[in-house]
């Protein structure tokens, strides 16, 4: 039996969703595990359940509209420096990772009392 678009769509978010629950399990420091596409919707996401998110909704559209049009704009340079492992943004409160698969980006917070950050990314490279 052949899928339609929207079946192949649909196990698509399933599987982004999959993989933002193993992200989650990497580490009690993970706070939010998320894809977003290359206009800056979110497809899935997950906050650990005891986290208190610390952006409004509307601070989170803009944020991952941000960095959708940035890791969009940094394609046409991929052939002359090579692919993108990650990018780390280090606040006083979170430490924010992006991964590219795809053309979906992948969004990781982690607390920022987290002492094995790279540890916890070398693990979340593995599963994505």
């Amino acid at each position: 039996m052949v899928k339609t678009p929207a079946e192949k769509w649909k196990d698509n978010i399933i599987n982004y969703r999959k993989k933002c629950q193993k992200i989650i399990k990497v580490s009690k420091n993970v706070r939010y595990s998320g894809v977003i596409n290359a206009y800056g919707r979110t497809l899935t996401g997950i906050v650990r359940p005891d986290v208190i998110p610390l952006l409004k909704t509307e601070q989170v559209k803009n944020e991952f509209f941000i960095l959708s049009t940035v890791m969009n704009l940094r394609k046409d340079v991929t052939n002359a420096i090579g692919k993108l492992n990650y990018v780390l943004l280090e606040h006083q409160k979170v430490s924010i990772v992006v991964f590219q698969k795809n053309d979906m980006t992948f969004y990781v917070s982690i607390d920022a009392k987290s002492k094995d950050v790279k540890s916890i990314i070398s693990k979340i490279k593995k599963l994505i």
